[in-house]
């Protein structure tokens, strides 16, 4: 039951990392994979003997639900004039472990977007435009470290991760856009920051990644992720300052900072192990390194995260679905320089309510 917990642990981090971009909607919080690496081997030494793990994670959200900070714009829906993105996502991720202590990761994400506005597509009162998004996101390579020797700590661990996150999803993906209205002219523009593929930054990762087992069947986990990215922005056009001159400061996309924390406990019955947590994840409205100006839509979302794993000898199956319980969409930089006198002004982002993820990882 040793080895179970703390193989339960590790695929509760399996879980997150793969799953990490989930449910935020036009808070574009964007795929950057990610693998705790503490994987059992087939005789029972942990990782003694290395190997390698391939990580496939499926993740599929709807998000609709507008809010201004925490105030939900329920209005957007009676009226019909909410924005809607559906994302498709699928992580491929490939972890080398080389000892008991070190393993490395490279994560490749596919992404697929669609989303549908009247007020992107001149705001005409019948006619909903679309605009899509298909192709590679950013991927990221990382490096992982647990700082105790696992054989002489087997009931609790923590794990370093530090890694690199490139450029490689189309930060400037174009589709069409439609001017509602006589002739329905179309332009080719660069689709919704929410729905690009990458955001055109190289950045810097850093994860934390702990477990305790407690009890004969009961194990407890700890994750926390943070990308900074030091470039302020990439250079595309929003084509906001088109949809009104008020917000012309926003014509350019800011390449953000992301972060991610997650608790929660593990019981395992048999080949099934069920776990119940809570995560925080979202954009800060300012990065630790490097500018935050230009474009953004920062905010966070606190979600409780069912999910559930079966485990065989080589191969895993699981499966989770965050629901989100309190989302916010903060003031960002160019919010406040907008401000005048006693006026307060922030923008507002569309959140999903949850986001299914299933995945499966074979021991290769």
């Amino acid at each position: 039951m040793k080895k179970i917990l703390l193989t339960l642990s590790t695929l509760a981090t399996l879980t997150l990392f793969a799953s990490k971009t989930q449910a935020q909607g036009c808070v574009a919080i964007r795929s950057t994979g990610g693998i705790c690496s503490m994987t059992e081997h087939p005789e029972g030494e942990l990782g003694t003997a290395g190997g390698w793990v391939l990580n496939v994670n499926e993740r599929y959200f709807m998000s609709n639900k507008h809010f201004k900070g925490d105030v939900y714009q329920k209005e957007r829906l009676e009226l019909g004039n909410e924005v809607i993105n559906h994302q498709f996502a699928t992580d491929i991720s490939l972890i080398r472990i080389f000892d008991s202590r070190w393993s490395a990761m490279i994560d490749v994400p596919v992404i697929s977007n669609m989303r549908s506005s009247k007020y992107e597509h001149g705001g005409n009162a019948k006619a909903r435009g679309k605009m899509r998004s298909f192709g590679l996101g950013d991927i990221r390579v990382a490096a992982y470290r647990w700082l105790f020797d696992p054989v002489k700590n087997p009931k609790a661990n923590l794990q370093v991760g530090l890694g690199i996150k490139f450029a490689t999803g189309d930060y400037d993906y174009m589709d069409y856009w439609t001017q509602q209205g006589a002739g329905n002219t179309r332009e080719l523009r660069t689709v919704d920051q929410s729905i690009q593929l990458g955001d055109g930054g190289t950045g810097l990762t850093l994860e934390l990644n702990g477990f305790t087992n407690v009890g004969k069947n009961l194990g407890l986990y700890a994750n926390a992720f943070y990308l900074a990215n030091p470039r302020q922005n990439n250079g595309v056009r929003t084509y906001r300052e088109v949809v009104s001159a008020t917000i012309a400061n926003e014509a350019i996309s800011s390449v953000p900072d992301q972060f991610m924390a997650r608790v929660g406990a593990n019981y395992a019955i048999s080949k099934w192990v069920l776990s119940g947590g809570a995560r925080v994840e979202g954009i800060p409205i300012h990065d630790v390194i490097g500018g935050s100006g230009d474009f953004r839509r920062p905010g966070y979302v606190i979600s409780v995260e069912p999910s559930i794993t079966y485990q065989l000898s080589k191969i895993n199956f699981y499966a989770s679905v965050p629901v989100a319980v309190y989302r916010k969409r903060t003031q960002s930089v160019t919010d406040r320089a907008r401000q005048t006198g006693a006026t307060f002004v922030n923008g507002d982002a569309a959140f999903a309510d949850y986001s299914v993820n299933l995945g499966i990882s074979f021991r290769l």
